[in-house]
C-alpha cells in the first residue's frame, strides 16, 4: 500500500501526522524484515546451485570417462562426448544465471537495505529527539511565570527556535519517507525484473542448445530400436555358437597344435611352456611361448615385449630331456644359451619338437635369406599424466590464468565478436572468446577449436605460456588478413547468433578470409626462417645445447672447377650436378672458411652418449618444392609460433614428413628448437607424438638425446611410448642411461613403474602413484618457469 505524508500536514504536527508517521514507521520495518529474509534465501539458493553445479560437473566428467573408455565404439564415443560438451554448456549458463542473481537479488537488495533504510532510520533519530526537545520548550514556555519577565523572554526565545529545527527536521523527515517510498518501488521491480530476465536467457539458450542437438538425438532414436535387434541377434547367434562348442570332444584337443608356417599374422605356432629360469634357484614359470620369424619368443602378459629365446632358428637345435625329474621336457640349444622347456603333455612335447625342426628346415630353404626380426608389438606407454584420473598439477586457476592470458594486446575482447571481457579461450588457436563464441567453438569439433575456460578450468604452465605467446591480434592479423578487401563485415557484440555463427564458420572452417602466399613470398618465409633458426641457434644462451641432426652433410667449400660454389650473399650455392643448396647454421659470415672446409666428417655415434655438442656449418639441400609443410617445419625449428600458427591456416599437414631430411616432422624439429611451448602447440593441433624418423626416432627419442628434460616430461605427460626402439635397437631408457643424464631416467622410470602398476592394479585403476606425479609436477614447473635449473651439461667440444 502507498503511503505518502504531506509536508503541510507535517507542519501543523497533529495527531493525524503522527498515526501516519507510525504508520510509515511500522511498515519500513516490515519492509527491511522482508528484505532481509528474501537476501537470505537468495544466498541460500546461489549456494545451492553451486554445489548443484559442482555435482552436476562430476556427473559430466563421468560421461566423458565413459566416452574416452569407449573409444571401439565410435556411435557411443561420439554421441556421449556429445552430450557431455551440452551438458557442460548447460552448466556454464546455469554458472552464469546465479551470477546474474547475485548481483540482480544480493547485491541491488543489500545495497537498497544499507543505504536508503539507513538514511531512514538516521532522519527518524533526529526526528524523534528535535520532537522531544519540542515538547520540552512548549512545556517550559508554558509554565513561565507571568512577573518574571527574563523567564518568559527565555522560554520565548527557546521555543521559537526549537519550532525552527523542528519544521526544517521534520521537512528533511518527511522527504525521506516520500523518496523512501518512490525508491522502494523501483528498486524492487528493478531487482526482479533484472532476475526474471536471467532467467528468459537462461531458457532461451538452453533451447537453442538442444535444438541443435535435437537432430542427433532423434537420430540415435532411429538406430537404437536397429541396436536393441542386432543385440538379440548376436546374442542368439552367441548362445548357438556356445551350445555347438560345448557339444565337441576336447579329449584329444592336445593334437590340434600343429605348425603352420603360412599362418596369416606370421606365427608358425603358439603355446604355453614351463621355462626354467637361468638364475641358481632354477625355477619354472609358465609362459606363452611362440614361433615367428624364424625367430622363438615368449611373454608374460599381452602387452609385453616378447622376449627373444632364440634369435635365429637356423643356428640351434632341439632334443628330448630324459635326464630330469620333471616330465615332457625338451631343450632348445644355441651357440650362446640354452633354454629348457616343459610341454603339458607328450603330444604337446613332440609337436613343439617338430615345430622347431621344420622352422629351422624352412630358414635353411630361404636362400641365404636372413630372415626378419621380430616385430616387437609395443603398446602405447600409459604413464602419462592425462590417463585415469586428474591429473594432480600444480596449475593455474580463475584470476591468475585470466590476468596473464587477458594482459596479452588484443585478449581483452573476444577475437571474434569484439566483446570485452572474455572468459573463455581456444587452446589450440591461442584466442580468448565471449561465451557465445565459444559455445559456437565448441559446435566447429576439437580438431578445429578446443574450447577452455579462463576462470573454472585449470591451465597448466606450458599450455598458459602458449597463449601468452600468441593472442587475439596474431591470429586475426593471419585469419582475417583478407576480410576488409572482401568486404566482410566483422560480428558486433549483441548480433544474432546465426550471423555470428556463420562468419566463425568462414573464418576458421572456410578460412576464406586467410591470405595464400605466393610461391615466391612462400619460399623467401622459408628462407628467413632457416637463416632465423641459426640466429636463435647461436644466441639463445638459456636453452640446451643442441647437437648435430644425424643427416646433414658437410661439405668443403672449393673453388676447382665441377666443385661446390657459394654466392656471395644468397645463402644458396650450386653443387656440380646442377642443384642448389641452402646454407643453413653457417657461421656469420655466411661463408665456409679454410680451416672449416678441413673439418672432418661427423663421427658415428657412440655408445655413450656424451653431453650434446653445438652444431657446426651445415648444408641443407634446397628442398624440390616450397610448401606450407616446410614452412611450419622450420618455423617450429625457429620457435616462431605465428609463423607455426600461419603455416597451419594455410594448410600445412601438422604431421608433414620432410623426406629430404630422414623423414623429420615439425615436432622433431621444435624439439631441435629447444622450445617446450612450440611442442605443445603442435600436440594441441594434433601433432603425433609417437611419429618417428628414418632412424626409427620418435620425438621423445630426440629430446632424450638433446637432454631437453622439460620436453621429455611434456612428451610423457601427453602418451609417448617409451618402449620404441630406433634402429639401433636403442629406447629413450638406453640413451639417457648412456648419456648418464639423471633426470630423464628418472622420469622415463618413474613413468615405466607407473605403467607396470596401473597394469597390476587392473583396467579400472586411477593414475595414482603420489610419488610420481609430485616429481612431474616439479618438472613441469621448472621446465615453464625455470628452465636453468633442469641445465645439466655443459657445451661439449669433440676438439
Amino acid at each position: 500500500m502507498k503511503i505518502t505524508v504531506e509536508f503541510e500536514e507535517c507542519l501543523k504536527d497533529s495527531p493525524r501526522f503522527r498515526a501516519t508517521i507510525e504508520e510509515v514507521e511500522g511498515d519500513v520495518c516490515e519492509l527491511e524484515s522482508k528484505l532481509d529474509k528474501l537476501v537470505k534465501l537468495c544466498i541460500g539458493m546461489i549456494d545451492a546451485g553451486k554445489a548443484y553445479n559442482a555435482a552436476n560437473k562430476q556427473f559430466v566428467n563421468g560421461i566423458r570417462e565413459l566416452a574416452q573408455s569407449s573409444t571401439r565404439d565410435e556411435v557411443i564415443e561420439s554421441s556421449l562426448t556429445k552430450f557431455a560438451e551440452s551438458l557442460q554448456e548447460m552448466i556454464n549458463y546455469h554458472t552464469i544465471l546465479f551470477d546474474q542473481a547475485q548481483r540482480s537479488i544480493k547485491t541491488q537488495l543489500q545495497t537498497f537495505v544499507k543505504d536508503d533504510l539507513r538514511k531512514f532510520k538516521e532522519a527518524k533519530k533526529q526526528f524523534d529527539k528535535v520532537s522531544d526537545e519540542k515538547e520540552a520548550a512548549l512545556i517550559k514556555n508554558a509554565q513561565a511565570p507571568r512577573n518574571k519577565q527574563h523567564e518568559v523572554e527565555e522560554a520565548t526565545n527557546i521555543l521559537t527556535a526549537t519550532r525552527k529545527c523542528f519544521r526544517h527536521i521534520v521537512l528533511d523527515y518527511v522527504l525521506q519517507i516520500n523518496v523512501l517510498q518512490s525508491k522502494r518501488r523501483s528498486e524492487i521491480l528493478k531487482s526482479m525484473l533484472s532476475f526474471m530476465y536471467a532467467h528468459l536467457t537462461f531458457f532461451h539458450q538452453g533451447y537453442d542448445l538442444f535444438s541443435e542437438l535435437q537432430p542427433l538425438m532423434k537420430h540415435l532414436g532411429g538406430q537404437l530400436d536397429q541396436l536393441v535387434v542386432d543385440a538379440a541377434k548376436e546374442k542368439r547367434d552367441m548362445e548357438q555358437k556356445h551350445s555347438t562348442i560345448q557339444q565337441k570332444d576336447f579329449s584329444n584337443d592336445d593334437t590340434k597344435l600343429e605348425y603352420n608356417v603360412d599362418a596369416d599374422n606370421g606365427i608358425a605356432m603358439e603355446g604355453y611352456l614351463f621355462k626354467r629360469a637361468s638364475n641358481a634357484f632354477k625355477t619354472w614359470n609358465r609362459r606363452w611361448f611362440s614361433i615367428q620369424n624364424n625367430q622363438l619368443v615368449y611373454q608374460k602378459k599381452f602387452k609385453d615385449n616378447p622376449t627373444v629365446v632364440v634369435e635365429d632358428l637356423r643356428l640351434c637345435t632341439v632334443k628330448h630331456c630324459e635326464d630330469i625329474e620333471r616330465r615332457f621336457c625338451f631343450e632348445v640349444v644355441s651357440p650362446t644359451k640354452s633354454c629348457m622347456m616343459q610341454a603339458d603333455s607328450e603330444k604337446l612335447r613332440q609337436a613343439w619338437i617338430k615345430a622347431v625342426q621344420n622352422s629351422i628346415a624352412t630358414a635353411f630353404r630361404d636362400k641365404g635369406d636372413e630372415g626378419e626380426k621380430l616385430d616387437r608389438k609395443s603398446s602405447t606407454s600409459t604413464g602419462s599424466l592425462d590417463s585415469g584420473g586428474e591429473p594432480k598439477e600444480r596449475s593455474l586457476k580463475g584470476e591468475s590464468a585470466l590476468q596473464k592470458v587477458l594482459a596479452i594486446p588484443g585478449n581483452t575482447c573476444c577475437c571474434d565478436c569484439g566483446q570485452p571481457d572474455p572468459r573463455w579461450a581456444s587452446i589450440n588457436l591461442g584466442i580468448t572468446l565471449c561465451i557465445q563464441c565459444s559455445g559456437i567453438h565448441r559446435s566447429l569439433g576439437v580438431h578445429l577449436s578446443k574450447v577452455r575456460s579462463l576462470t573454472l578450468d585449470m591451465w597448466e604452465p606450458e599450455l598458459l605460456k602458449l597463449m601468452c605467446e600468441l593472442g587475439n591480434g596474431v591470429i586475426n592479423q593471419i585469419y582475417e588478413a583478407r576480410r576488409e578487401e572482401l568486404g566482410a563485415r566483422k560480428p558486433q557484440p549483441g548480433d544474432p547468433r546465426h550471423e555470428v555463427e556463420a562468419y566463425i564458420k568462414a573464418k576458421y572452417v572456410d578460412r576464406r578470409f586467410v591470405r595464400r602466399p605466393s610461391d615466391e613470398e612462400l619460399r623467401n618465409k622459408v628462407v628467413s626462417l632457416s637463416k632465423q633458426e641459426k640466429r636463435l641457434s647461436s644466441s639463445s644462451e638459456h636453452l640446451p645445447p643442441r647437437p648435430p641432426p644425424p643427416t646433414p652433410k658437410l661439405r668443403a667449400a672449393s673453388n676447382t672447377s665441377g666443385q661446390t660454389v657459394k654466392s656471395a650473399d644468397s645463402g644458396i650455392q650450386n653443387s656440380a650436378d646442377g642443384s642448389r643448396e641452402m646454407l643453413v647454421n653457417t657461421p656469420s659470415n655466411n661463408s665456409l672458411t679454410d680451416a672449416d672446409a678441413a673439418e672432418p666428417p661427423p663421427m658415428a655415434m657412440p655408445d655413450k652418449l656424451p653431453p650434446p655438442s653445438p652444431c657446426k656449418e651445415m648444408v641443407f639441400y634446397e628442398p624440390k618444392e616450397y610448401s606450407q609443410g616446410l614452412q611450419l617445419y622450420w618455423a617450429s625449428c625457429a620457435r616462431s609460433l605465428p609463423d607455426m600458427a600461419e603455416a597451419l591456416a594455410h594448410g600445412a599437414e601438422v604431421n608433414w614428413v620432410n623426406t629430404e631430411e630422414d623423414k623429420r616432422t615439425p615436432l622433431i624439429m621444435a624439439v631441435q628448437g629447444g622450445s617446450l611451448v612450440a611442442c605443445e602447440f603442435l600436440l594441441q593441433n594434433a601433432a603425433s607424438v609417437n611419429q618417428q624418423d628414418a632412424q626409427g626416432r620418435a620425438p621423445l627419442h630426440h629430446a632424450t638425446m638433446l637432454g631437453h628434460t622439460g620436453q621429455v616430461c611434456l612428451f610423457l605427460k601427453r602418451g609417448a611410448n617409451q618402449n620404441a626402439a630406433d634402429i639401433d635397437e636403442k629406447t629413450p631408457l638406453t640413451i639417457a642411461v648412456d648419456a648418464a643424464n639423471a633426470d630423464i631416467v628418472t622420469l622415463l622410470r618413474l613413468a615405466k613403474m607407473n605403467e607396470e602398476m596401473r597394469e597390476a592394479e587392473g583396467p579400472y585403476s586411477q593414475s595414482g602413484d603420489e610419488t610420481y606425479q609430485d616429481i612431474f609436477q616439479d618438472f613441469t614447473q621448472m621446465a615453464s618457469n625455470d628452465p636453468d635449473k633442469l641445465k645439466r651439461y655443459q657445451q661439449y667440444d669433440p676438439q
